[in-house]
């Protein structure tokens, strides 16, 4: 490890900001160099990682994800906790760019030296959470940050990939929709550790009590995230600020019930070795179009697969066998 690569562990140690926007900056990099420093960066923080809260909230856009973030990390703050905010957000698969414009919507957080948020592009990745974001939570929980939440594009894909990321899932719903399950699949239910109604305010308060009671009903013929929790539907108003306190209340709860028989423990060695698993997938996967041999026959195969000569799965295999002689 460089001189430079301790000062900056230092630095983020001290919660310097803008140490830690550099640090995932450099996670976030494709370039190798940054890869290498990146992981020696993150084995010279482990030691000072695991000690936060890690919240996912999802839901369809639209829904107040950033509104309701906001809310909560101020409610959060109040307590004399720090909030780290990881905003994922869509990448366009053919340009690449992102909108990156979580900051404009968290004005009041942002403002505040005890909230970090860092707007991050997917970049394609499945799961609307970004490659590295399991990576940045650990910088962030180093840096001393007591709730470290992500924010992910929406429920379109398998959120199988943030949920198992974090510690509790917030999947957030509109009230009112015309629809009483709204089309959510069962699987992005199941994962729910807590479901919020938000936007129960105004005119809209009793259709999000009708919407919670639904999926209350709903719920009890589900498989919880674990035996002993029984998931939570509950209403709020981000922009009144109604019911976020309740929402802390139920995380502590949350909490406090997988720390029974050392579940939340258990489930944090569970997101490790998922970690390493999806990362394994990514190096074979990047290996394997990096091959030589590989490229030299790919749009031949690509041709025959078009043209009906091969069938994907034969020249799959075919494709494989070419990149195993090569290794």
């Amino acid at each position: 490890m460089t001189q430079s690569d301790t000062n900056l562990i230092k630095l983020i140690r001290e919660g310097d900001r803008r140490a830690l926007a550099q640090a995932i900056t450099l996670i976030e990099s494709v370039r190798d160099d940054h890869r290498e420093q990146a992981e020696n960066l993150i084995e010279g923080l482990l030691p000072f990682t695991g000690k936060s809260m890690r919240i996912a909230v999802s839901g369809v856009p639209g829904v107040g994800k950033s509104t309701f973030i906001e809310a909560f990390g101020k409610h959060i703050i109040s307590l004399g906790k720090k909030v780290a905010v990881l905003a994922v957000d869509p990448s366009s698969k053919i340009s690449g760019g992102s909108i990156l414009g979580d900051k404009t919507r968290m004005d009041g957080l942002s403002q505040q030296s005890e909230a970090f948020i860092r707007p991050t592009p997917t970049s394609g990745e499945q799961g609307g959470v970004a490659r590295r974001t399991r990576e940045s939570i650990l910088v962030c929980e180093a840096a001393g940050y007591d709730v470290v939440m992500v924010e992910t594009v929406g429920v379109g894909q398998s959120e199988t990939v943030v949920s198992e990321m974090v510690d509790m899932f917030f999947l957030m719903l509109l009230p009112g929709s015309g629809d009483e399950l709204q089309g959510i699949k069962r699987g992005i239910v199941e994962l729910a550790d807590l479901i919020i109604v938000n936007k129960a305010d105004g005119d809209l308060v009793s259709a999000a009590k009708s919407v919670a009671s639904d999926y209350s009903s709903a719920v009890r013929l589900l498989q919880s995230s674990h035996a002993q929790w029984v998931t939570p539907v509950v209403t709020c108003s981000s922009i009144e600020e109604k019911g976020i306190n309740d929402i802390w209340d139920i995380v502590i709860q949350f909490r406090n019930s997988l720390s029974e028989d050392n579940l939340f423990d258990k489930r944090r060695i569970q997101q490790a070795l998922s970690s390493m698993r999806r990362e394994l997938d990514d190096l074979i996967f990047h290996d394997f179009h990096s091959s030589e041999a590989v490229k030299s026959v790919i749009t031949v195969m690509e041709g025959k697969v078009e043209s009906g000569l091969k069938s994907p799965a034969q020249a799959a295999r075919e494709l494989l066998s070419v990149f195993k002689r090569e290794s």
